[in-house]
């Protein structure tokens, strides 16, 4: 018999490091050799903060490149990084990132600056995990019960599982796994579908639901 699942919550805890770039060879210096937690915030960490200034970029890099270097070109391209691909390999994302800032730089004459008051300041995230008490004991009930989730479980059980997890999945599918059920298999289909980065966490929430309220009424119908 399966297991429960047990429902998590979880905050990012902000870190300064001190770190800090005022121009595109700063960030591009700085990005090389800053800790690994750092890339991970500035890529996740918008999706948990309480509001994001530039919500039309999905990560801190490309904000910054947006608003204070005036860089639209560097921004786009940034934009366009998806974490998603690099969940259990940070320094593949890191050179992904680095790849693209120097790419900019070798097109350049120039090196943008940024106003002193508008340098880019590196910080890292530690994840704070407590247990709700919440217990699931059969898929057929997750879809009454993400709907209730809140926004850090949801990041928890579908984001930061894809780096915990043996097989870079999410806590919902590494459940499914132990059970040997049709509709089972064709959940973890469709929640391996999703792509976490370019959307919120309340999209992403009801994208789940809907996923599980469909595949349970496929499997109710006679």
């Amino acid at each position: 018999m399966a297991t429960p699942f047990v429902v998590k919550d979880c905050t990012l805890i902000s870190i300064a490091t001190g770190e800090e770039a005022q121009n595109l060879r700063e960030l591009s210096d700085r990005v090389k050799t800053i800790h690994p937690g750092c890339i991970y915030y500035h890529f996740w960490g918008g999706m948990l903060r309480s509001a994001f200034d530039e919500p039309e970029y999905q990560n801190d890099f490309a904000a910054w490149a947006w608003r204070s270097l005036h860089d639209s070109r560097l921004a786009e391209r940034l934009a366009i990084v998806d974490p998603s691909h690099h969940q259990q390999d940070i320094e593949g994302l890191r050179q992904e990132l680095i790849d693209v800032i120097d790419e900019r730089l070798s097109e350049s004459e120039y090196v943008p600056w940024a106003r002193s008051g508008q340098r880019f300041k590196f910080t890292r995230s530690q994840i704070v995990v407590f247990d709700t008490g919440i217990r699931i004991a059969h898929p057929r009930e997750m879809a009454d019960r993400i709907a209730r989730m809140s926004l850090g479980s949801i990041f928890y059980h579908f984001i930061d599982a894809r780096r915990r997890t043996s097989q870079g999945k999410s806590d919902f599918v590494e459940w499914f796994y132990d059970f040997e059920e049709e509709a089972c298999e064709e959940l973890i289909g469709r929640i391996n579908r999703i792509d976490p980065y370019f959307t919120t966490l309340a999209a992403l929430r009801q994208e789940l639901e809907t996923a599980f309220q469909e595949c349970q009424s496929e499997e109710e119908r006679p």
